[in-house]
């Protein structure tokens, strides 16, 4: 009988990661856990005291920090499948699966479902030939050498990739394999994940080109497996159910899609809504059931496009099955950066993004030209941007896989303020108050076309006033709307209360707000 080996990559939500591990093992399969390094490490502690006994579970021989699009997420599997391998020898079969997946079927019926397939399901298409992906760069994953992350280290990413474009220094595939792409949930035989190390041990020169893709957990093990497996041995699907919306995000499910989840054709489901606390209770328990009977319908992707197709038509008659609510996530933290002086808030920014985990954007819904991940068109322009402010939000907490998000707005954005605070997730703002000199001030009326080259100094004389005035009277008004978690950060002021605005509003230790409030030239004009 088939005996499995999850593979699980986690970085948050500790009690979900013992709950689903000790559900998973409840029936005699095995667990090889990687906590993302990066990761609060009382929430690792958490993990392995509470699972540390159960013989069934295993942690990674060796933690690795992670970054998405990174190699280093491949990395990270092949650390807990390596010890899955040697931990589990009863193991017949390695599924990877993540925290936001969950069974939607009994663990009888998904042992028999492997006993009576014989083969290796993982989606492999042609990388170069398919339309795998949608948008965005193809070529250009792989023929460039990616060293840096694109969500952490964005300008040196772009930077190391406009150099190697210009000076034309591409490099060629590996002669002897076909890249392939698909999704990264999938679940292996014992013999292919075995070959699979082994390759890794005699192909260096794959492993360095490899090292270097961008994205490339969703290649690796496509390539791989296919390169090692025979076609006829290979099912070119995932077994974990997931949708994802015309914005290229998926779809996420809450305690209403019981049904809908079980009466698909698949053995999980991604990605199950924290929030669905119901329905993971429900899912949890299913596992341990017997003779359960499952009437597959697999209606669920013909039911998401014809309910799309009639949203685009005009006819959207009620809620889209998906849709079940338009906040950001109950567990989710927005952090407003508000400052008049953009470059002020830009230079705090990029400190915080270099000192934290913390994803960091700039002034999305003021600057047209703020760089924002292809999202499907949401966020072309300012006006689909504001129009749509907490799908796009949601969308790059998803895409940003983060439950903390650091964004600049302009004081003058108060119904964005409003709208955001007024969610059901957590949002905190600091409101940076900067000194004006009348030159600064002259220059501002210049670019918000008050003034232009040619305007009288005597005209310029009586404006200013006025100027300095909307300034105050927008810091007032913020601190009139009475919002929570508002904190302020006053150029006059002490480094000390920097410090301590900082740490309030971050929820970051003393050392790492201290090294934020003394960004060089922070104030600078």
């Amino acid at each position: 009988m088939a005996r499995i080996a999850y593979i699980l990559l986690c970085h948050k939500d500790p009690e979900a990661i013992i709950k689903q591990a000790e559900s998973l093992t409840a029936t005699g399969d095995y667990i090889s856990i990687h906590f993302d390094a990066r990761a609060n490490p009382e929430h690792f502690k958490a993990i392995t005291t509470a699972l540390g006994n159960n013989p069934n579970v295993a942690f990674a021989h060796k933690r690795i920090k992670c970054g998405w699009g990174e190699w280093s997420l491949v990395e990270a599997t092949l650390y807990a499948v390596e010890t899955a391998v040697k931990k589990f020898p009863r193991a017949t079969h390695f599924y990877m699966v993540s925290g936001d997946c969950m069974v939607i079927k009994s663990s009888e019926y998904i042992h028999d479902f492997l006993d009576d397939h014989d083969v290796d399901f993982i989606e492999s298409f042609d990388y170069l030939e398919s339309d795998w992906i949608k948008t965005g760069w193809k070529e250009e994953r792989l023929i460039y050498r990616h060293y840096y992350n694109e969500r952490t280290q964005k300008r040196r990413f772009y930077a190391a990739f406009n150099v190697q474009r210009k000076l034309g220094l591409t490099r060629e595939i590996p002669a002897d394999i076909q890249v392939m792409i698909g999704s990264q949930w999938w679940c292996l035989r014992r013999q292919t994940i075995e070959a699979v190390l082994n390759f890794t041990q005699q192909r260096r020169d794959v492993m360095r080109f490899f090292r270097t893709t961008w994205i490339p957990d969703e290649t690796f093990f496509q390539t791989i497996v296919r390169h090692l497996v025979p076609a006829t041995e290979i099912r070119t699907r995932t077994l974990t159910f997931l949708m994802f919306s015309d914005y290229g995000m998926p779809l996420t499910f809450y305690n209403d899609h019981y049904d809908l989840l079980l009466s698909q054709d698949y053995l999980f489901a991604r990605k199950i809504s924290p929030e669905a606390i119901e329905l993971k209770e429900r899912l949890g328990a299913l596992y341990a059931e017997k003779d359960v009977g499952f009437q597959i319908s697999a209606e669920g992707p013909s039911l998401f496009k014809f309910l799309t197709g009639r949203g685009r038509v005009g006819k959207r008659f009620a809620s889209r099955f998906w849709e079940t609510e338009s906040s950001l996530g109950r567990d989710r933290e927005l952090m407003l950066l508000v400052c008049k002086k953009w470059h002020v808030a830009k230079r705090l920014l990029e400190q915080i993004g270099q000192e934290t985990d913390i994803p960091t954007i700039a002034y999305l819904f003021n600057e047209e030209g703020t760089p924002l991940p292809d999202l499907g068109g949401i966020q072309s322009t300012l006006g689909k941007r504001t129009r749509h402010r907490r799908a796009l939000m949601r969308m790059l907490f998803d895409y940003y896989d983060t439950n903390r998000l650091v964004v600049c707005l302009d004081p003058s954005a108060m119904d964005l303020m409003q709208d955001f605070f007024g969610d059901r997730s957590t949002t905190r703002m600091m409101e940076i108050q900067c000194e004006f000199t009348d030159d600064y001030l002259r220059g501002h009326a210049t670019r918000i076309g008050l003034a232009g080259e040619q305007t009288p100094q005597d005209t310029l004389e009586r404006l200013m006033p006025t100027i300095r005035r909307d300034i105050v009277n927008e810091s007032d008004r913020i601190r009139d709307a009475d919002f929570d978690n508002l904190n302020i950060l006053r150029q006059a002021d002490d480094v000390s209360d920097h410090i301590q605005a900082l740490e309030q509003f971050l929820t970051a230790p003393p050392e790492v707000a201290e090294k934020i409030a003394l960004t060089n030239y922070l104030f600078a004009d």
